[in-house]
């Protein structure tokens, strides 16, 4: 094996080898594995593992899950030199037993060289754990089988539905994991093994059933990804549904699959999915990678990057429209003299920037809002559909991703050069706890919330679930108004909104709070800002609503940095006849904002929020 000399920074030299995979060799290891089976001296400078060029070497390769007793590189290396006590407990191993069989395996079709990765990674190295997982894709590609062995199936045949006594997620684990997602695309030839080892069937002819199990059409399962390649968001799709032990993994187990390649750096979190979309970004003008959530599920309010392939699961069909088709489709929204060419630069160059991702969009405004815009972008989630939409919020001259809202677009559309934020923003989730005894007593009935799951007088606003809107009425006075418990970029806000309809009933509770989570969701930078500057110097704000019969009088206190107290007053009095429906800020004692008074009734609602 050839070697070159490489100096330290201790000047001392040592031998890197210039071949790139370490591949085991399977007569050595079979050989020596017999003279341990029958007790026989086992030459211990005898090489199991070597360096080869992926490029010109035949080998087979292994996929399968990882289990708990799994044989590394050092121990492979190092078993003949063990005591015999150490030597069995690792050979009676299952993951020494797997790598034994995958031997037999390639044997038995005339392979002289098996890739694991269990084994033929040093990943006490940091260095060559990172060149391989960047190399990974090309290594199982190049293979020239690869064996994927189910340790979970006894079946000669792969399971036709789920089963989810049988599998703990429904189907074999290995369709669960990430990393096998690409170990099953990037080989030409996989064949599938039972637990026994018993042949299933291959890739091929399997085709059909592992479409069902994984969603990954079978043209890709037969071809792979030459010819017609899928976009980002389709392919990211493909593993929204697996999982990994390490979260990073989520985005390195990728990497292969989207032609990306980029330094491990484990801790890093969810930030490793940030990094995999910007080293997309910079090699491709894919604008379905900003398609995910585009049903509404799993958006959050904060950078334009997906957290988690999760959010992509309803890309499976997504595919890019065509310039000419785009700009036709959005004809109808725009005057024909301002659209641009479909062949214009603009629509297909999208640069990373310090400030963002510098990027021209469509862009509408939602109705009853100057900050919140509907974006169109040039793909679709189905053939035939229109192009997919997502919403974007305008904060201090950047755009941010933002909470889907079933509200719709008016104005002109407009062709807009825009930067999307994709650094992290800040959050923390605030937790709502209200008393509403009071309201219940003097006539108020608590109807209904929006989302439905804040059903109890508890609950907690996130990045992906924003704002709470709760409705009260009053089937005496005939007053119903609806308080919205929001958040936006870690501002807590809150904003109520009356019923105007006099001639309301109790059917139609529900619908009003939808309509004003839409509203009050749209409007939510305007409601944020307004609270902010009522804030800034002053202890306690205040805003008036009129009701029907009633003025409504909000009133904040706050008590400290993570905690502040809403109280809600409900009165008659004739003497507010001025209601600005703004929040003004009082630097004024607690004491004076409620004085007592026979010419009105009172009714609260006491709520305190928490910073977590």
């Amino acid at each position: 094996m050839d070697t070159i000399p490489v100096f330290d920074h201790n000047l001392r030299v040592t031998r890197m080898n210039v071949y790139s995979m370490r591949l085991i060799n399977v007569k050595a290891l079979l050989e020596r594995e017999k003279l341990m089976e029958k007790r026989e001296r086992v030459d211990r400078r005898a090489k199991v593992l070597e360096f080869r060029d992926d490029e010109v070497t035949k080998y087979a390769i292994l996929s399968h899950r990882w289990i708990a007793q799994e044989v590394e590189y050092d121990e492979i290396v190092e078993l003949a030199k063990m005591d015999e006590e150490m030597r069995d407990e690792i050979r009676q191993r299952d993951g020494y037993r797997k790598i034994l069989d995958s031997c037999k395996q390639a044997k038995k079709d005339g392979y002289e060289w098996l890739w694991v990765d269990t084994c033929c990674i040093d990943k006490q190295s940091s260095a060559e754990l990172s060149e391989a997982i960047n190399s990974m894709y090309r290594w199982y590609e190049n293979a020239q089988v690869c064996y994927a062995y189910l340790h979970d199936v006894l079946d000669s045949s792969l399971p036709a539905a789920q089963n989810n006594e049988k599998y703990a997620n429904g189907w074999p684990e290995w369709f669960s994991r990430g990393w096998t997602l690409q170990e099953m695309i990037a080989p030409s030839n996989v064949q599938f093994f039972n637990k026994k080892w018993q042949a299933i069937g291959d890739k091929r002819t399997l085709a059909r059933t592992i479409k069902y199990i994984t969603r990954v059409p079978e043209h890709i399962l037969m071809d792979g990804l030459y010819g017609d390649r899928p976009c980002v968001a389709q392919i990211m799709s493909w593993a929204a549904n697996r999982t990994t032990t390490r979260v990073e993994d989520r985005a390195y187990s990728l990497m292969g699959l989207l032609g990306v390649n980029m330094p491990m750096l484990y801790g890093e979190g969810m930030k490793a999915f940030h990094r995999l979309q910007l080293e997309i970004i910079r090699t491709s003008n894919d604008q379905s990678i900003f398609a995910w959530g585009w049903d509404g599920e799993g958006v959050r309010t904060g950078n334009i990057l997906a957290d988690d392939p999760s959010v992509f699961r309803y890309c499976s069909a997504m595919e890019l429209i065509k310039p000419d088709e785009f700009i036709e489709s959005l004809s109808e929204y725009m005057p024909e003299a301002e659209l641009p060419s479909s062949e214009d630069d603009r629509l297909g160059t999208f640069p990373i920037t310090n400030r963002g991702i510098q990027i021209w969009l469509f862009l509408r405004p939602i109705r009853g809002s100057d900050s919140v815009f509907l974006a169109w972008l040039p793909c679709r989630s189905a053939p035939w559909d229109p192009p997919v939409t997502i919403n974007l919020c305008l904060r201090e001259s950047n755009y941010y991703r933002c909470a889907e809202l079933d509200s719709f677009p008016e104005g002109t559309l407009q062709f807009r050069q825009v930067y999307l934020r994709y650094q992290d923003t800040s959050h923390r989730n605030a937790a709502f706890e209200i008393d509403d005894s009071a309201i219940t007593e003097r006539g108020f009935t608590y109807r209904s919330a929006c989302p439905a799951k804040f059903t109890g007088n508890t609950f907690i606003l996130t990045s992906t679930d924003p704002l709470c809107v709760k409705v009260y009425s009053n089937a005496d006075t005939g007053d119903c108004f609806a308080v919205g418990f929001g958040q936006f970029f870690g501002k807590d806000w809150i904003h109520v909104e009356f019923d105007k309809d006099d001639t309301w009933d109790y059917l139609s509770k529900e619908k009003f709070a939808m309509n004003e989570y839409n509203n009050m969701l749209a409007r939510a930078p305007e409601h944020a800002q307004s609270m902010d500057k009522a804030h800034s110097g002053a202890l306690v704000s205040i805003m008036r609503t009129r009701l029907h019969q009633l003025t409504l009088r909000t009133c904040v206190v706050w008590k400290s940095s993570r905690e502040n107290g809403v109280k809600f007053e409900v009165f008659r009095d004739s003497g507010f006849d001025y209601i600005s429906g703004e929040w003004t800020g009082f630097d004024v004692d607690v004491g004076d904002i409620f004085p007592a008074s026979a010419n009105y009734f009172r009714i609260s609602i006491d709520i305190t929020v928490h910073r977590k």
